[in-house]
C-alpha cells in the first residue's frame, strides 16, 4: 500500500462533462486513463472518486492529486 498518490501530472485536465453523467476520478495517480480511473489502484489504499456534472461544461479535473478541491484543481500543483 502507498501513503501518498503518484503525480500523474503537474497540471489539470480539462474535461468536458455532460449534465447527469457520473465520472470516476483517479485518486492513486497511476491510472492511464488520466484523470479518470482504470483500476490501477487495486492492492493500494487508493479509491476513485466519484462525480457527477450538473451542467454541461468544461471543468478542470487535478492532475498532481493533492487538490484540497477533489476531484477539482485548486492550484495546488504550482507549490510542487
Amino acid at each position: 500500500m502507498t501513503d501518498a498518490p503518484k503525480i500523474a501530472q503537474k497540471s489539470p485536465y480539462p474535461v468536458e462533462v455532460t449534465a447527469g453523467k457520473s465520472y470516476f476520478w483517479c485518486t492513486c495517480g497511476r491510472s492511464s486513463k488520466q484523470p479518470f480511473c482504470d483500476g490501477s489502484h487495486k492492492e493500494t489504499g487508493f479509491a476513485p472518486m466519484k462525480y457527477e456534472a450538473e451542467a454541461d461544461k468544461t471543468l478542470f479535473f487535478c492532475g498532481c492529486k493533492a487538490t484540497a478541491n477533489a476531484p477539482l484543481c485548486d492550484g495546488t500543483h504550482s507549490k510542487l
